[in-house]
């Protein structure tokens, strides 16, 4: 009788263990969304720091390049002003030769004309006398001295075109390096407000999932405590198993790399006009995240599901519109959303630069989703019902691929 009663215990233990969930210790906690948000936010605040520094820096450049861009202006306008002074100088100079010819050539005929003899004995005195011949010989060193320092002056400035003109190379090499400097500053720039907003969109689904979960467990397991496990204040009801989250489509695209990129899900297209076609919850669960109008993937929605006991995000991309709101708790009745992708393109005038034409982005991954990694390729699957391969067609909610 004993062993009996035993070997009923053990049964009904069996039994009952078979029904009652059984938490795995890696499931997220509360705990973990909070410390996942708070992370979130710390990197923001250091994103946004280097962005600020970026920028400076930046600043800091451009104002060197205008000052520098200044310099060689006025370097330029000397180089200029250098060269018509040689230019004039030497225009004064074949003047001066000239002059110094005809004087030297006048001279020479008044030696040999006795013209010299009679200006110089035309003097009333000795003095006098002196004075003319010192004033013709001064007339001739002169116009000669004049002549070195016209030759001195263009020296002189062909040294200060060759000083302007290193100063110049100088400054332009200055520039350069300034401008090398900002294209940096840019690229870090670019890939910190890339980031930023890869990081603004983490933050945001951080603090949507944490608000949703501490209401949802506050009202289940009256408690919001770090230790409290996400699936245990769940009011979702476990999935026995997948529906297409549309009525009919065709895949366009697989789950793999294109482009040199990572595509991480099924995207659905169908017969025009397919934008604003109807969108279903492929499994009953909680809206855990909302982006709005990003610029790849658009609107985005992601549920946390559970299906057969095991824990999924399920994620729908290109949205034209959502139709819940944040911790709606959804069925596989439920419309969520309805397909975008055409007028929301950038190529049609709208913000999402991943799309050309209406389909829906349908992705399955292991797992509730952490804001902090994002979707990780490891724990993308094939949506279940569905072949990894383009082609394939499905005309109801229950069609399922049989391989």
């Amino acid at each position: 009788m004993g062993k009996k009663i035993i070997g009923s215990f053990f049964t009904l233990l069996c039994f009952f263990s078979f029904l009652t969930p059984v938490y795995a210790a890696n499931e997220q906690t509360l705990g973990d969304l909070r410390s996942t948000y708070n992370e979130l936010l710390r990197q923001k605040q250091e994103n946004d720091s280097l962005s600020a520094e970026a920028k400076a820096e930046i600043a800091r450049k451009e104002a060197a390049i205008l000052q520098a861009e200044t310099e060689i202006h006025a370097a330029e306008e000397s180089m200029m002003q250098a060269e018509e002074d040689i230019a004039a100088s030497n225009e004064r100079i074949e003047e001066m030769k000239g002059t110094a010819s005809e004087v030297l050539l006048y001279l020479q005929q008044m030696q040999g004309t006795n013209a010299y003899v009679e200006y110089v004995s035309g003097a009333t005195s000795m003095t006098d006398m002196i004075m003319r011949i010192a004033a013709v010989e001064q007339l001739s060193d002169q116009i000669y001295r004049t002549i070195d320092d016209l030759e001195a002056e263009i020296q002189r400035n062909e040294e200060l075109k060759v000083e302007l003109q290193k100063r110049t190379e100088e400054l332009e090499a200055q520039a350069a390096e300034y401008q090398r400097v900002i294209e940096a500053n840019y690229d870090k720039l670019e890939e910190y407000d890339r980031y930023a907003l890869d990081i603004d969109n983490q933050v945001e689904v951080a603090r949507q999932r944490l608000e949703t979960y501490e209401k949802m467990c506050s009202e289940t397991v009256g408690s919001t405590a770090d230790s409290v496990v996400l699936t245990s204040c769940s009011n979702v009801p476990v999935n026995g198993g997948w529906l297409k989250p549309l009525n009919y489509g065709i895949i366009t695209s697989t789950i793999g790399y294109r482009w040199g990129e990572y595509h991480n899900a099924l995207d659905i297209g169908g017969a025009s006009p397919f934008e604003g076609t109807p969108i279903y919850a492929a499994a009953a669960g909680v809206v855990s995240g909302m982006v709005y109008e990003y610029e790849c993937g658009g609107n985005m929605l992601y549920i946390d599901v559970n299906v057969g006991g095991k824990a999924y995000t399920t994620y729908y991309y290109h949205l034209l519109s959502f139709n819940v709101s944040l911790g709606d708790v959804v069925t596989q009745d439920t419309v969520i959303g309805y397909v975008g992708g055409y007028s929301t393109s950038k190529k049609h005038g709208g913000y999402d630069g991943c799309t050309t034409g209406a389909h829906l982005h349908f992705g399955v991954a292991n797992g509730y989703y952490d804001p902090k990694v994002g979707i990780k390729r490891a724990n993308v699957i094939t949506p279940p019902g569905f072949p990894n391969s383009s082609g394939w067609a499905f005309y109801s909610r229950t069609q399922m691929y049989n391989g």
